[in-house]
């Protein structure tokens, strides 16, 4: 069963702002899918309907077979959110948020205690749980928020741009979690503007611009619609500026780095010829990790991917 199927999804504020022109997206069981798309693309528009928080104009919303239309609550009940702004009680103790959270789903007061403590400790949130969330740190509450979206277990998470404004130690943490919850079985469906962070975790993706998905696809998939590579290098020497190299594109990051473009196929032998023959060493090379932020600006621009 699918966890999520959008159909001829639409959306129009008013009588002239079309956000959602007949988008069709179809999640899997399991997946860990990517939703991106620039500010005003449509994304938080689909999400709040998706989330009963906003009202559709027409199409279809089912999630694990239960339609939105005639299943509300039984859909709802498989959702947890995680929204981007930081809604929490701030005079709350962060047990309380998670107990308060499951009795809202239905969740017996014995067994949302239980559940309120097995996702505090899965979070390393235990030691805090009788301390208010206007005394956590920014990650905390980031966290905080997750413990609260799966303590009622839902089968689909949503996760909207969950590591917002965490240093790079919390975000990575919190990759592993998402992992995680992800390999117990849980759907999440991931916003994020970090497209690193989407090439990183999820399988599939979908790019939606100006209310229309222009790109629906495996991770694999899209990324190997790339026409170049780019590869970060390491000199044994100190530079001043980046080397001219025939037939390469090359910027320099500092002093010792260069960043340099390589198109499919063209192999990385005569780039190293090039640079020996200006007497630059290689001490180490990297595949830079931003690829999915080259393609989704071309598609974004393109409205297309030309094929290769």
């Amino acid at each position: 069963m699918d966890a999520l199927v959008l159909e001829g999804l639409t959306k129009v504020y008013g009588n002239s702002v079309t956000a959602l022109k007949g988008i069709d997206l179809t999640v899997a069981e399991g997946d860990f899918c990517a939703l991106l798309g620039p500010n005003g693309a449509g994304k938080t528009t689909a999400i709040g309907i998706v989330t009963s928080l906003v009202n559709k104009t027409s199409g279809k919303v089912a999630v694990f077979g239960h339609d939105l239309d005639r299943e509300r609550e039984a859909a709802k009940a498989c959702i947890g959110v995680v929204p981007q702004e930081v809604n929490l009680n701030m005079f709350e103790k962060c047990f309380n948020t998670l107990v308060n959270q499951a009795g809202y789903y239905g969740v017996p007061a014995r067994l949302a205690r239980r559940r309120a403590e097995k996702y505090l400790r899965l979070l390393h949130l235990w030691d805090k749980r009788d301390e208010i969330s206007r005394k956590l740190s920014g990650g905390m509450k980031r966290r905080l928020m997750i413990a609260r979206a799966l303590v009622h277990e839902p089968r689909l998470l949503i996760l909207d741009e969950p590591t917002a404004g965490v240093d790079i130690e919390i975000r990575r943490s919190i990759w592993d979690l998402m992992r995680e919850i992800n390999g117990s079985g849980v759907t999440i469906i991931l916003t994020t503007h970090y497209l690193e962070e989407a090439e990183h975790l999820c399988r599939n993706i979908a790019i939606i611009d100006e209310g229309t998905i222009i790109e629906n696809d495996s991770m694999t998939n899209v990324i190997r619609k790339l026409q170049r590579e780019a590869f970060v290098l390491s000199l044994q020497e100190r530079i001043n500026e980046a080397p001219m190299l025939d037939g390469y594109t090359v910027r320099l990051r500092n002093d010792r780095e260069i960043e340099v473009e390589v198109a499919k196929g063209q192999g990385l032998n005569r780039l190293f010829d090039e640079l020996s023959a200006r007497s630059l060493e290689v001490s180490s090379m990297r595949t830079k990790t931003n690829r999915l932020e080259e393609l989704f600006m071309r598609l974004v621009e393109n409205k297309q991917m030309t094929p290769q």
